[in-house]
């Protein structure tokens, strides 16, 4: 697995595979699993040495690995590809001059009320018990990359340290989000309610709990049929209302809750028992999902305008 993440970082690689010819190569290993150089070049009808070229391309991209086969005559080179899945996510968004940018890990939560199904694990091992909520308050939870629930809440102290005489202008919030079903189930809503500061802010609906595929960063010992990945998710608030990756889901302003540089600002996720679909919440961490990051918080501020004076 390789996770790009700018397109300078991917340089080598969208050079190796600008050639047809090369595709075909990876194509042909991805196939095999090994080839030779002979057997590679026989199969493209190119030479030898037309064919070294494009090889050195691959392998320094890290796309494919060259090994000596001393068990052949002639020592015979084998190449086999290296990497299996590659993820571009390139829109990463712009950092303002006047923005706090922080992150925090799936357990790192100031406050919480859970009930079965749930759980919470690092990228090693379950904390505990599965479907125990006495372990959300395990010690160990700070290391957590993913917590799920069926009902309840989770909230966290967003890391908020701008300038003095700044005001807040607006707050994003980046997670990989899920519901979370016994088992897994693609088609299992959920209706996850936002608060900033105890106040309801918004839903957004999750269609479901995914394990139709194994998660592109889940561990290798990750039960199959549980959690997989989630939805890349951001919300934000600002004074034009709430939004769900750019998609209207309130009219509650940032400018309602007079935030400035001495407020704490706390996040809740939550599956009320009022809720119409009761689904539950998985939140996904890095070393899980198909994304590989934290929760992210973004706060956009500016300086306090003094009032005039006379």
């Amino acid at each position: 697995m390789r996770y790009i993440k700018t397109l300078s970082e991917g340089l080598e690689i969208f050079k190796a595979l600008g050639s047809d010819i090369r595709i075909e190569i990876l194509s042909l290993l991805l196939e095999s699993g090994k080839m030779s150089m002979n057997e590679l070049a026989e199969r493209l009808d190119i030479t030898n040495g037309a064919l070294t070229n494009h090889i050195r391309k691959l392998e320094a991209a890290d796309l494919i690995r060259v090994n000596s086969d001393s068990a052949c005559h002639g020592n015979q080179k084998l190449c086999e590809p290296h990497l299996d899945k590659l993820l571009f996510v390139l829109n990463q968004g712009t950092s303002s001059n006047n923005e706090h940018r922080s992150y925090l890990r799936a357990g790192q939560y100031s406050s919480y009320e859970v009930y079965p199904t749930c759980g919470i694990s690092t990228a090693q091992s379950v904390i505990g018990s599965v479907d125990d909520a006495r372990y959300f308050a395990h010690q160990k939870r700070f290391e957590a990359d993913i917590i799920w629930f069926s009902r309840g809440y989770v909230e966290y102290q967003i890391p908020c340290i701008i300038p003095h005489h700044n005001k807040i202008d607006q707050i994003s919030i980046s997670a990989e989000l899920s519901s979370e079903a016994p088992g897994s189930n693609e088609i299992w809503p959920s209706d996850i309610h936002f608060y900033l500061n105890n106040t309801f802010i918004g839903i957004w609906t999750s269609p479901g709990d995914f394990a139709d595929t194994l998660g592109l960063f889940t561990p290798d010992w990750w039960f199959v049929n549980w959690n997989q990945y989630g939805l890349l998710k951001t919300l934000t608030i600002n004074r034009n209302g709430v939004f769900m990756d750019n998609v209207r889901i309130s009219n509650v302003s940032i400018d309602q809750f007079h935030l400035d540089y001495r407020d704490r600002i706390f996040f809740r996720m939550a599956v009320p028992d009022s809720a119409k679909h009761i689904g539950g919440l998985t939140v996904y961490g890095r070393g899980f999902g198909n994304y590989n990051q934290d929760i992210e918080f973004r706060v956009q501020y500016s300086p306090i305008e003094e009032p005039l004076e006379g």
